[in-house]
């Protein structure tokens, strides 16, 4: 049967990718989510290239109506749906059964909810992480000394105390770094901009005495 192989196949490469939590809910208290069209997005291109197929099927909808703060009218349904992941090789095909719920005030209710049977099928599926983990090939890192490290914070701490914030979250010294030299810099970038503020000041005026 080789829809699993395809199933692991879209799972290796989803593995590598993942789909941040990159929109949010700003109702409430707020979150970060994967939405609909993001998923579609992912897998969409992976199904194609692996030769898997996702044919949805819905067995059960059950709608209420609500009411909202404001009075008006919500529809809140909860669907119950299968989704056969079909291989296109052979026709062999495993069934996953998901729920999903949705509100709204108007006439997408039904339409949500589908989008979440379908968005969580596709998440326990493919177990598609929030963070890729890209092949180490695919990444360079640049790993500084604590001599450079110490240097590029010495050269910000000339530039006053907002250049030395900016390097320190930049550079990222380590605690022992910072427990050592922290206290010498923080005081060089406040000397710094003592005599800028004094270079700015306007001068004093005379009186017609010159006193």
């Amino acid at each position: 049967m080789k829809v699993y192989a395809a199933i692991n196949a879209v799972q290796r490469a989803l593995s590598i990718s993942g789909i941040e939590k990159n929109r949010r809910n700003t109702q409430g208290s707020g979150y970060n989510f994967r939405g609909i069209d993001d998923v579609y997005n992912a897998i969409a291109p992976l199904l194609a290239e692996h030769g898997l197929c996702i044919v949805p099927r819905f067995l059960t909808r059950v709608c209420e109506e609500r009411q909202s703060k404001a009075g008006g009218a919500l529809f809140y349904v909860t669907v119950e749906a299968e989704f056969d992941f079909i291989s296109s090789e052979d026709g062999s095909k495993h069934t996953a059964r998901t729920f999903g719920e949705a509100m709204d005030s108007g006439d997408k209710a039904t339409n949500k909810a589908m989008s979440a049977a379908y968005k969580y099928a596709a998440f326990q599926t493919f177990a598609i992480p929030t963070e890729g983990n890209p092949d180490a090939d695919a990444e360079t890192h640049q790993v500084e000394s604590a001599a450079s490290i110490l240097d590029g914070l010495r050269s910000a701490a000339m530039e006053g105390t907002a250049a030395l914030k900016i390097a320190y979250t930049e550079l990222q010294p380590t605690d022992a770094l910072w427990k050592a030299e922290g206290a010498a810099l923080k005081l060089c970038a406040q000397k710094v901009d003592q005599v800028q503020r004094e270079k700015s000041a306007p001068a004093p005026r005379l009186d017609p005495a010159g006193r």
